[in-house]
């Protein structure tokens, strides 16, 4: 069979096409990654996914699941070879910060980048700076009088700023400096939103005895519903999805009665 061209927006997104198209499951999807795309910066420069596909033949399958089985061999031999070591005794991490020798040199680099950035976008903000040796912690605000563009939904655009500014400040120092870019006390206020939201979703399955699928989120919001909830006596939480769509579940704790209606058996609508 031959190939077949498709173009989206993500290979994740073309990869599920191909098979409604072909009607296969991906497991039996032969597909060739010709340009991976582009998110573009900041919406700019956005640049199409292109993958090829077409259905496995039997050989291919066939030659899979063989490779499969021998990798799954050699894995149970090493496990059993391994077993048998005594474990080396763990080595307490000794590593402390080392503070950069030049903090204001960082500065400069992050400021000049944001800038360039600003001029691009046609954006008007003053920005300011502060350098913490003891953390090696680059905390920068931005004030202007239109900065909801900046802040993107939800902290996205905020997020991807502040992400390739750590990457250009990194790629001058030894040591790693952890970057935080701000605007508005955005930061706090999405904080103190994620927080109340953990703690009225944790009555809610407290109550109904339900778990509820939270939205999807970064890596930085996640980890503050887990920390929020996470000396609660009634339920856990953990993370589900892959990439973008990862997402945390809040659950009732094993043992726990629900105080109201109980259905565990269903889950609760994304919030």
């Amino acid at each position: 069979m031959e190939y077949k061209e498709y173009t989206g927006k993500t290979v994740n997104d073309l990869i599920t096409d191909a098979c409604q198209d072909l009607g296969v499951t991906s497991d039996r999807l032969d597909y060739v990654v010709v340009d991976e795309g582009s998110a573009g910066f900041l919406g700019i420069g956005a640049k199409n996914a292109v993958i090829k596909a077409r259905i496995k033949s039997d050989e291919q399958i066939a030659e899979e699941k063989a490779a499969e089985e021998n990798k799954a061999e050699v894995k149970e031999e090493v496990k059993e070879e391994g077993s048998e070591k005594k474990e080396a005794p763990k080595k307490q991490s000794s590593e402390k910060i080392i503070p950069v020798s030049d903090p204001a040199k960082y500065e400069s680099i992050a400021v000049k980048f944001l800038e360039d950035v600003f001029k691009a976008m046609g954006l008007e903000a003053s920005i300011k700076t502060s350098f913490e040796l003891s953390e090696n912690a680059l905390d920068i605000e931005i004030v202007g009088s239109d900065m909801g563009i900046l802040i993107g939904k939800r902290g996205a655009t905020l997020d991807s700023l502040q992400y390739l500014v750590s990457l250009v400040v990194n790629k001058e120092s030894e040591q790693y400096i952890r970057v935080k870019v701000d605007t508005e006390d955005y930061r706090e206020r999405r904080r103190a939103t994620l927080e109340n939201l953990a703690k009225n979703v944790s009555s809610k399955v407290k109550r109904t005895g339900r778990p509820y699928e939270l939205e999807a989120m970064n890596p930085y919001e996640r980890r503050i519903i887990h920390s929020a909830l996470q000396d609660n006596k009634y339920v856990y939480t953990y993370s589900e999805g892959e990439g973008v769509d990862r997402h945390i579940i809040v659950a009732l704790k094993d043992g726990v009665k629900p105080t109201g209606d109980y259905n565990r058996s269903r889950r609760g609508k994304r919030y």
